[in-house]
């Protein structure tokens, strides 16, 4: 069904609380999107989400106003994710080759047409140079906190996030609202700011730095994310690094599948159980940040395997990774003829699902 959004038609009406309701003052904009994500499981009810929906898939790359997700089931999905990664070395393209101005104007555009935009950052190696996924030196996050070598290099670094975000802008001026979801499967040790490769209190000090940087900067359309993967086995684990109640807004977890489709099952209905207890007691919305099936070989999964295990959680909504146009079986969405396309089109019409209609645009 289609997503009625509260994004822009609440904003007018939540102006005198958004101070009330946030430590750090909000737009309007931003206040408005953290009531849908809170009042979405309320309801009911959950937003689908693709990374990079709008930019390519298999077969295109570029074309206008085309997705995937759109050319199997006619509309577009309710949160689309884009990265931010390479944007702190000044870069005009992120590390998927996907030109920073088209970022901008899809999350303008997903803004207008209903929908939410989330933001990652594979933020590139500051100390070695290399990419987010260079884990030579345990060293890195110690190196970019106050006193490190790094640390000008890293306030510049995110003074380019901040200034970016902030140039995200209707054609009348407002900065469209995006859920900033950085430091993320920190449980994991494959990004330099893994489990393995700094302390909790490192980690907790990087969070902080980052919010205060960007706050500084004026990113008052920021709502902030916390993803964990699913290697908590309790609450405990997955709060261990927490940056706290005042900085967070939604508590998620990234969890894809790699093997059999009962043992998934089992992983989902264990981190979302965590999840469902954390949300309770911290007050947070909560969503399964990334998900998937590399090329999907199970024609009914999104029935047959997520929608059943979600479906039990009061999760805001639900988002796969991207179509890499030129990477060859690197999927997560269908695409029209993939053998479950017609499985997802029983899932967007299942009545609990929200997409936004394709030329919708307010």
């Amino acid at each position: 069904m289609n997503l009625v959004s509260a994004i822009t038609l609440g904003a007018c009406m939540l102006v005198a609380t958004a101070c009330q309701a946030q430590k750090q003052a909000r737009t309007p904009e931003a206040v408005a999107m953290l009531k849908t994500l809170e009042d979405m499981p309320r309801d009911g009810k959950f937003m689908f989400g693709h990374h990079d929906d709008t930019m390519y898939g298999i077969g295109w790359v570029g074309d206008e106003g085309r997705s995937d997700i759109k050319s199997v089931c006619g509309e577009y999905p309710a949160v689309m994710s884009f990265d931010l990664g390479d944007i702190e070395l000044g870069h005009d393209v992120n590390l998927d080759s996907v030109p920073f101005d088209k970022i901008r104007r899809e999350a303008v555009a997903q803004y207008r047409r209903g929908g939410m935009v989330t933001m990652s950052w594979h933020a590139n190696n500051p100390l070695t140079g290399k990419n987010a996924w260079d884990v030579s030196d345990s060293s890195v996050v110690r190196s970019v906190l106050p006193g490190g070598a790094n640390h000008e290099k890293f306030l510049g670094w995110l003074d380019r996030v901040a200034d970016y975000l902030n140039s995200i802008k209707t054609a009348d001026g407002v900065k469209v609202p995006v859920l900033f979801r950085p430091w993320h499967e920190h449980t994991g040790s494959w990004f330099w700011w893994g489990q393995a490769l700094c302390s909790t209190e490192e980690y907790k000090a990087l969070w902080q730095l980052t919010y205060d940087r960007l706050t500084a900067k004026g990113t008052d359309q920021l709502l902030w994310a916390y993803s964990p993967g699913i290697e908590p086995k309790d609450s405990a684990e997955y709060l261990e690094r927490y940056p706290g109640d005042s900085k967070i807004d939604l508590i998620g977890a990234d969890a894809y599948q790699y093997g059999a489709k009962a043992e998934y099952m089992a992983t989902l209905d264990r981190i979302l159980g965590i999840m469902e207890q954390v949300s309770r007691e911290h007050g947070k919305a909560m969503a399964l940040t990334e998900a998937g099936y590399e090329s999907i070989p199970d024609s009914t999964w999104w029935t047959q395997t997520l929608l059943p295990v979600i479906s039990k959680y009061p999760i805001s909504y639900v988002l796969v990774w991207r179509n890499a146009h030129n990477k060859p079986g690197h999927y997560f969405a269908p695409y029209p003829g993939e053998p479950s396309a017609k499985d997802f089109v029983k899932f967007h019409e299942d009545g609990r699902t929200v997409f936004v209609k394709a030329g919708g645009e307010k």
